[in-house]
């Protein structure tokens, strides 16, 4: 069984969800239900940490792709941030930093949204 952990914390610019070990069809709707517990909430500017993210498949990638339109209609955004070179390679070839902000860092993720800067 797949080991995954989401934990919540606000920065000054967004909520910031710091992911955990390996975002598979059998994790994916514990991040569903994350992030919409966050847009219950009125949190519409997210940042997706994965500095612990240890592996991701389509099913983990499709949530991303679920909640992106609610978020972005509501004025926010979703970004990604400090994803492990093996994560970031399954990102890259189906084209997601073509549809998201993919970042270096957390704090690079909340500079975007301090300076108001949604997407790329």
């Amino acid at each position: 069984m797949s080991s995954f952990s989401i934990t919540f914390r606000t920065s000054p610019s967004a909520q910031v969800l710091d992911l955990s070990g390996e975002l598979d069809a059998h994790t994916a709707q514990d991040l569903e239900v994350a992030i919409q517990t966050c847009l219950s909430n009125g949190k519409f500017a997210l940042i997706i940490n994965g500095t612990n993210l240890r592996y991701i498949s389509s099913a983990g990638l499709g949530v991303f792709m679920a909640f992106v339109e609610e978020v972005r209609e509501n004025g926010g955004d979703l970004k990604i941030a400090a994803l492990q070179p093996q994560v970031y390679d399954t990102f890259d070839l189906l084209g997601f930093p073509h549809l998201f902000d993919v970042l270096a860092s957390v704090e690079e993720a909340e500079a975007r949204f301090i300076s108001g800067k949604l997407r790329n």
